[in-house]
C-alpha cells in the first residue's frame, strides 16, 4: 500500500493550506465582505440545478481502499521514512505553546517516547472509537513555525498530520514507550493516536465487519448511542458502517466500543434511514446538494483540529459518499483521475480549458497548497467550491491575510476586490492542474 503521505512534508508543505510566511504579522479583521461573498451565490442549488443524474460502479473498489489496512500484511513503509519529524524539525524554526522556541529536550524526549525499537511488533488490526487526531509526534502539544509571522502560529500546529473518524479500520504498528499513544496506518495517512482512542480488533471480527452490507453516514453530527442508551460518537460524513438488520424506517449496525485495556466491545445502534443509505449515492443533484450542505456545517481546520475540516479532507469527506476515495491532501488529490496540465498556460487559456474540459462536480483545480471543485458557470465565471483559510494581502512591505475560515462557493478570483489584493498569489494565477475524478 502505498502511504504517499508518509513522506510527512508532502502533508505539511502542499497539504491544504493556503498559507504562506510573511515578514510581518497582518490579519485583516474590519467588517469587510469579499464581493465573490456577495455576488456569487451560496447555494449549491444553483450549480446542480441542470445537473444530469450519474451513477458510477465503483462501490468494490471503494471498499476496497476502505478495509485496505486490515488486508495487508505489513505496512511499506520503513522505520527511517516515519522519523521523518526528527529529520524535518529543529530547535531552529519550531515553537511550542508558549509561543517560545521548543528546546532539543523536547524532541530528545520525544524520540524516546516514540519507542521505535518496537516498531510493527504489534502489528495488529484495530478501529477507532471516537473522531481523534493522528498526530507526527506522541504529544497533544503544538508545534509552531514563528508565531510572529504572518501565516504562523495558531490554527497551524505541524505536529497535526490529519484527523480521522470514529470506527475507522487501522492498522496498530506498535505502543509510546508509556503505552498512552499508539502509532497506526490508516488508508490516507499514519502517525501517533492517543491509546484510548483504539482498540484491537480480532481476524474473525474485522472478517465480519467488512464483508457485511455497509451503511454510509450522510448526515454530520449525529449523536449515536448503543442499544443500551450509551454515548458513543457524533457521525460524520465519510463514514460507513456494517449493516445487521434493517426496518421500514431504521437500520441496526454494528459499532464499538472500549470493553477493558485494548478489547473492543461490539454494540448495536439504529440509525434513522433519514442520515443514512445502505450503499453509495448517485452523482445527482439531490445527493450532491445533501453532501455538501453536511460537509459545510464545519469551518477550517487545519488537519482537522477541533472538528474542523480542510480543503483537502472537506474534499475527501464529500466524495466518499459517492464511493470515490480520494487520497488526504491536495497534491496527491491532484493526482487522481484523468490530469490536465494547466502550469504553462496563462490567466485566459486556463479558463478556456477548465471551459472546455472541466466536468462540473467532477473535476478538480490544484495549485500547491490547495485544492478547489469545479462546479459549473455562473453569469460566464468559473465557480468552484472549497474550504479556504483565507486570501492573501499585500500593502506595500507589509503582507498578510484576509480570513474567511470556512466553506465558500468562488471565483478563481477571489478576493480581487480588496485594495490591498496580492496579484501574485492569485488563486487562478497559481493553478497548475485540472482533474477529472471520474475518468
Amino acid at each position: 500500500m502505498n502511504y504517499i503521505i508518509a513522506l510527512g512534508l508532502v502533508f505539511l508543505l502542499f497539504g491544504c493550506s493556503t498559507k504562506q510566511k510573511y515578514n510581518e504579522m497582518s490579519i485583516e479583521s474590519s467588517t469587510t465582505v469579499l464581493s465573490d461573498l456577495i455576488n456569487i451565490p451560496q447555494d449549491i442549488r444553483t450549480y446542480t440545478e441542470y445537473m444530469e443524474d450519474k451513477t458510477y460502479n465503483i462501490d468494490n473498489n471503494y471498499t476496497k481502499a476502505y478495509f485496505s489496512v486490515w488486508n495487508m500484511k505489513v505496512p511499506e513503509e520503513s522505520l527511517e521514512s516515519i522519523q521523518w519529524p526528527f529529520k524535518y524539525f529543529d530547535v531552529k524554526s519550531s515553537y511550542g505553546e508558549n509561543l517560545l522556541p521548543l528546546e532539543q529536550s523536547f524532541f530528545d524526549s520525544m524520540y524516546t517516547k516514540s519507542n521505535f525499537d518496537s516498531y510493527l511488533q504489534a502489528s495488529k488490526k484495530g478501529i477507532t472509537l471516537q473522531y481523534t487526531h493522528i498526530r507526527a509526534l506522541p504529544t497533544s502539544r503544538p508545534l509552531l513555525s514563528n508565531p510572529s509571522l504572518a501565516g504562523e502560529g495558531f490554527p497551524f500546529d505541524y505536529l497535526q498530520n490529519s484527523s480521522i473518524h470514529a470506527n475507522v479500520p487501522v492498522f496498530i504498528s506498535h505502543y509510546s514507550n508509556d503505552k498512552q499513544w499508539v502509532f497506526i496506518f490508516s488508508r490516507f495517512t499514519y502517525g501517533w493516536v492517543k491509546s484510548e482512542d483504539v482498540v484491537v480488533v480480532e481476524d474473525t471480527a474485522a472478517m465480519k465487519w467488512q464483508n457485511a452490507k455497509q451503511v454510509h453516514i450522510i448526515n454530520e453530527g449525529l449523536a449515536l448511542y448503543t442499544d443500551t442508551n450509551e454515548a458513543l460518537f457524533n457521525t460524520k460524513i465519510g463514514m460507513m458502517l456494517p449493516l445487521i438488520q434493517e426496518s421500514s424506517t431504521h437500520y441496526t449496525v454494528q459499532t464499538v466500543s472500549k470493553y477493558k485495556n485494548t478489547q473492543a466491545m461490539y454494540n448495536t445502534t439504529k440509525i434513522s434511514k433519514e442520515f443514512a443509505r445502505v450503499s453509495t449515492l448517485a452523482l445527482n443533484k439531490n445527493n450532491l446538494n445533501m453532501i455538501i450542505n453536511e460537509v459545510s456545517k464545519t469551518n477550517y481546520g487545519w488537519g482537522g483540529v477541533y472538528g474542523q475540516r480542510d480543503c483537502s479532507s472537506t474534499l475527501m469527506d464529500l466524495y466518499a459518499p459517492f464511493g470515490i476515495a480520494l487520497p488526504r491532501n491536495s497534491s496527491q488529490q491532484g493526482k487522481v483521475g484523468l490530469v490536465i496540465d494547466l502550469s504553462t498556460l496563462d490567466n485566459e487559456a486556463k479558463i478556456n480549458m477548465i471551459k472546455q474540459k472541466a466536468i462540473p462536480f467532477e473535476t478538480l483545480l490544484y495549485k500547491k497548497g490547495h485544492i478547489v471543485l469545479y462546479v459549473g458557470m455562473y453569469q460566464g465565471q468559473v465557480i468552484v467550491f472549497h474550504n479556504t483559510w483565507g486570501v492573501k494581502t499585500k500593502d506595500s512591505s507589509k503582507e498578510g491575510r484576509f480570513l474567511i475560515g470556512k466553506p465558500i462557493f468562488s471565483t478563481l478570483t477571489i478576493g480581487s476586490d480588496l485594495e490591498n489584493y496580492d496579484e501574485e498569489a492569485e488563486l487562478l494565477r497559481n493553478i497548475q492542474s485540472m482533474n477529472i475524478v471520474t475518468h
